[in-house]
């Protein structure tokens, strides 16, 4: 090479002291290239055998060094070779000693201030070793006091051990994921029967972090720059997504400013300039779960030209600082490197024709589901007085006399159940007075308690919960004689059980997640996996906390992202629980019971709907609208039904009863089945053949449930009905229908048909006897998820605003300051100066925190590096599960809204054909949805009111009709036991036009105002790609100033 004065200046050798596997990889060979391009480095390959045989004396002396240990590598003959001739090392190596084990990793990343998730260690010296500091239970294990709730993680100490576990709560069905280098196309393999930790070895035991599916790998050249690639992450399904040639697909996503100056921190604490690190996005925080060393990334030019100039500038300022190592206009490589076209991933179509032929974009999905197919919900009340259920719930209280027990866990139940086995009776005798009476009634209850408990084989704390509440006491002398203490003497035990999602249920949710994958993203096709699996498609999953309402979000994404496997991987990853936003109607609990009481009055008295408002015009704005009119006479018929049916159902409960006595009923408890936990993938065959209720009821409990609908349904001493035990008749009766059609039960078509049509005016009166208390009580109930959806929407719109401005502001720039915009943004991305970290390091506060209310992690595909034509399109999905109560509620709101005194100037959101429609909709069934689809419209101003759109509809959910012919259809449903879903149905005239403005006008009066909602945890600046100021996001995009900020999640 020519210097000014016409000499020649030697060249920077570059060692490159690794295993030749390694030399020979695509990455390096393509960086490695590339260095010697730039003209100012000769290249010196060690080889295999001279790192291996020969004596460090004679390894070729160079003054940059490239050594890093892999499998079979001499770390400690490579330090020996430094230590001698002190080459310039780019990934220091006594410190790669620190890799192998991940205590030490862990230590090093706390010491410098890098978050991590809450762990804790286990040393072992010898395999199996009991250690006093440990200790494990079904749900947790506990570590020097410190407790790990399941899920978590368990990690081995040692850093080339990639056999990772992680465990699941038994609310989730249990089991464990365990987690491998790749094989093939799998990643992780799900076991449902491993329970316990491992015992043999030392291990790091750590809180599982909730990622969305998704994991980063952050790479490092230099502590001034990172790279980072998002990919599926193996906990979900395990399938590892490859593309066309066979490479697992990742896409290069956006650090925050937070999350840079992490990777510069784990540069520098390990010493390492070329580092590829683990990152865990969770509820707004990043972690660092492992840390690799040396790692480059696959099959990206942009980055191995940019690896190749940081490579550059670092080993110049090393060896030759007074030379300049700024980066050539043209790089040497590219002179004569014809243009590639793009192979990225394409859509088809850039934009639907929206109702005035106008260019429309889709950008939100917000949709609220109803859980799919479950058995009815039970419950048993019985007073107890036996002194050992008083002795369990002491022992389970803490000792307390006149506190009460809640019993979940398998140990819990399995005590209540080796109780109550000694409790029940063998033999049942007759009854001839009122006390023998109340004594038989008791034993069955207790012997209905004991079936429950043995149903299904397995305790499931989200199918089965157990409360002892003390009713009386007395006081007795303690054993020294002295002080007096209280004792219970009774106590009311409540067991809850059913309510599980059936094997129906199951195949209704994955089928309508796969109707939505292909269905709800016009233009896309099945393009919602492509969206998604480019970090394009902004997904999250929230449920409420009852379990069939958790499985049923499962079974959804399962369907909806082509998943594979097991329900419980699913839901630990991908579903967040928000009771308090999906569960619960105690807000409304006083306006509800008005509403029954008014309805009773309605029922009973054969009174007919009274008119409120003096309008014949509209059926719906009547009070008890929709009750049939002859209520008052078919319930004497409902009682004499639901008798008939209980009868027959005694008689088979006794059959089975007799069995039962006859063989022993001490055994232990059956083996953990997961189909029966988590609702059976498919219908048990053998049991229906054998004329067996469908999945594990049994005819006793298939009797009690029967017999308490006839006992409460109508009180005969009083004789009084009860109307709110219409829907739960109702709710039976549809179940066995489905489930239960192989036992021919004599009058339960007919009871299915007078249930049907109390049911159909009952239920939806419940929730408010005419509209103004509908709107009233609906907007109590789903206040939160309202506030919620409005969050979605504002966040949308301004997502898509910045991504509009941006857009615009880049089309104004002129072709021929190109090029030297692009030189500047490589400069200032890869050498970022102090002056400029300090300058630019306020610029993620002025993204407000009210960018995003909802403490949501974001993965943004960064557009400079993704091979795909359309970067910045994005939708965001946000699916919320709950229960009937809250489909209802939210539905009211948005009917009726416009009732409210300060929007009676305004038209319903829901046009007229689509109230009358909804009157007609009696039942919103099992998976029952609402969707509100928001478009942007790409042609007109960001000011302009119809720039963004929202689009409403709903589906009634499972459809009963086919299962009252007598055709082939209902004969295949009857076999299969399950109903088709409903397509969505308009809410609004086509053609019209619901602007967003709008939609939040009508609707805020109702929603929790956003700064009600607890504040996010989310550090400044993670809002990532998307902004409220396009100026900001253009400064974040081209610059990602490394943070100098603590992280707040560190703290």
């Amino acid at each position: 090479m020519e210097e000014e004065g016409g000499g020649f200046r030697k060249k920077i050798t570059i060692g490159v002291c690794v295993m030749e596997k390694k030399v020979f990889s695509a990455p390096m060979e393509q960086i490695l290239e590339r260095l010697q391009a730039f003209g100012e480095f000769e290249t010196i390959y060690f080889g295999d055998k001279v790192i291996l045989e020969d004596p460090i004396e004679s390894w070729p002396i160079c003054d940059c060094l490239i050594a890093f240990y892999s499998s079979g590598y001499p770390l400690e003959k490579a330090e020996a070779y430094a230590a001698l001739r002190k080459p310039f090392l780019v990934n220091e190596l006594e410190q790669q000693h620190l890799l192998h084990d991940r205590r030490k990793v862990y230590e090093r990343l706390k010491l410098y201030g890098i978050p991590v998730p809450r762990y804790a260690l286990v040393n072992r010296e010898v395999p199996y070793q009991e250690l006093d500091y440990f200790v494990e239970e079904e749900d947790f294990v506990e570590v020097h006091g410190q407790r790990f709730w399941k899920p978590f993680v368990e990690k081995p100490i040692h850093g080339d051990d990639h056999s990772i576990m992680i465990y699941y709560p038994s609310s989730a069905g249990g089991g464990m994921k365990e987690l491998f280098r790749k094989v093939g196309n799998r990643s992780s393999e799900f076991n449902p029967e491993v329970r316990r930790v491992r015992r043999e070895g030392s291990y790091i035991y750590e809180e599982f972090k909730p990622t969305g599916g998704t994991d980063v790998k952050v790479y490092t050249v230099g502590p001034e720059y990172a790279h980072a690639e998002a990919r599926k992450s193996p906990v979900v399904d395990g399938v590892v997504m490859r593309n066309p040639d066979g490479k697992e697909v990742r896409y290069p996503v956006l650090l925050t400013p937070t999350e840079k100056q992490m990777a510069r921190e784990v540069c520098i604490a390990f010493r390492q300039g070329v580092c590829g690190f683990d990152l865990l996005r969770s509820d707004g925080c990043s972690y660092v779960c492992d840390v690799n060393g040396w790692s480059f990334v696959k099959n990206s030019h942009k980055y191995y030209d940019d690896a190749a100039c940081v490579l550059r500038k670092i080993f110049l300022d090393a060896k030759a600082p007074h030379l300049s190592s700024a980066i050539p206009p043209t790089l040497p490589w590219k002179l004569n490197e014809p243009v590639q076209p793009s192979e990225g991933l394409t859509r088809q179509g850039s934009g639907i024709i929206g109702a005035f032929g106008q260019s429309e974009e889709l950008r939100c999905v917000i949709t609220i589901i109803r859980h799919g197919d479950r058995t009815p919900k039970q419950k048993v009340k019985l007073k107890v007085t036996e002194e050992k259920l008083l002795k369990l719930m002491l022992k389970y209280n803490g000792g307390r006399p006149r506190s009460e027990t809640k019993l979940k866990s398998a140990i819990q139940l399995q005590d209540l159940l080796d109780a109550t086995r000694m409790l029940v009776p063998r033999t049942r005798p007759g009854r001839e007075s009122d006390s023998e009476t109340e004594d038989f009634e008791h034993a069955e209850k207790l012997r209905q308690v004991k079936a429950v408990l043995e149903e299904g084989g397995h305790f499931s704390g989200i199918y089965r919960k157990v409360q002892l509440k003390p009713l009386k006491w007395v006081k007795i002398t303690k054993s020294n004689g002295e002080e007096e203490e209280e004792r219970p003497v009774e106590a009311l035990m409540v067991l809850k059980y059913g309510g599980v999602l059936t094997h129906a249920g199951r195949k209704q949710a994955e089928d309508l997640g796969r109707y939505f994958r292909n269905n709800m993203y016009p233009g896309e096709g099945t393009g919602l996996l492509r969206l998604h699996s480019t970090y394009r498609h902004d997904l999250k999953i929230y449920s409420s906390d009852e379990g069939r309402v958790q499985m049923s979000a499962a079974a959804f994404a399962k369907g909806l992202l082509d998943l594979e496997g097991q329900l419980t991987p699913i839901l630990v990853s991908l579903v967040s629980k928000d009771s308090s936003m999906l569960d619960g109607l105690d807000n409304a609990s006083t306006e509800m019971e008005e509403a029954k009481a008014r309805l009773n009055e309605i029922i009973t008295s054969g009174a007919k709907t009274v008119q409120n408002n003096g309008s014949s015009e509209v059926p719906w704005m009547v009070d008890g609208a929709g009750l049939p009119s002859n209520a008052s006479e078919l319930l004497p018929k409902l009682v004499q039904l639901t008798k008939k049916v209980t009868e027959q159902v005694r008689l088979l409960a006794k059959d089975e009863d007799e069995k039962l006595t006859e063989a022993s009923s001490y055994d232990v408890i059956l083996p953990y089945d997961q189909g029966k936990a988590l609702g059976k993938t498919n219908i048990d065959v053998g049991r229906i053949a054998a004329g067996l209720p469908c999945g594990s009821e049994g005819f006793l409990l298939m009797h009690a449930r029967w017999k308490k609908l006839e006992r409460e349904l109508y009180n005969e001493r009083k004789e009084r009905f009860d109307i709110t035990q219409i829907p739960d008749v109702y709710d039976s009766c549809k179940y066995d229908l489905l489930h239960n059609a192989h036992l021919n039960l004599e009058g339960l078509d007919e009871l299915f048909k007078v249930a049907q049509l109390l049911a159909d005016g009952v239920i939806p009166n419940e929730y408010g006897i005419n509209p103004k208390q509908k709107l009233k009580i609906g907007s109590k109930i789903a206040r939160r998820l309202l506030g919620k959806v409005l969050i979605d929407l504002r966040n949308t719109r301004e997502e898509a605003l910045s991504v509009a401005e941006l857009k615009s502001n880049q089309d104004q720039n002129s072709i021929s300051k190109k090029a030297e915009k692009e030189d500047a943004d490589y400069q200032s991305k890869l050498y970022v100066k102090n002056d400029d970290l300090r300058r630019t390091s306020t610029t993620s506060d002025t993204m407000d925190q009210d960018d995003d209310d909802d403490k949501e992690t974001k993965y943004r595909l960064d557009p400079k590096y993704a091979n795909v034509k359309t970067p910045e399109r994005h939708v965001r999905t946000r699916l919320y599960f709950t229960s009937e109560s809250h489909i209802h509620s939210l539905m009211n709101v948005l009917r009726y809204c416009n009732l409210d005194e300060s929007l009676q100037e305004e038209d319903s959101l829901v046009c007229h054909n689509g109230l009358e429609r909804l009157y007609k909709t009696k039942e919103l069934d099992y998976m029952s949805y609402i969707v509100l689809r928001m478009f942007e419209n790409t042609e007109v101003a960001l000011e302009d009111p119809k720039k963004f759109r929202v689009e409403m509809t709903f589906s009634r959910g499972a459809d009963l009709s086919p299962l009252e012919k007598n055709d082939s259809e209902a004969a295949s449903l009857h076999q299969e036991h399950t109903l088709p879903i409903m397509g969505p149905e308009r809410m609004q005239e086509v053609g019209s036009y619901l602007t967003l403005e709008k939609m939040e006008r009508m609707i805020r009066p109702f929603a929790m105002p956003a700064e009600d909602f607890p504040p996010p945890s989310t550090p400044a600046g993670f809002s990532g790609y998307f902004a409220k100021s396009a100026a900001v996001l253009e400064r974040l995009v081209n610059l990602w100033p490394f943070h100098k900020h603590a992280n707040s999640c560190a703290k």
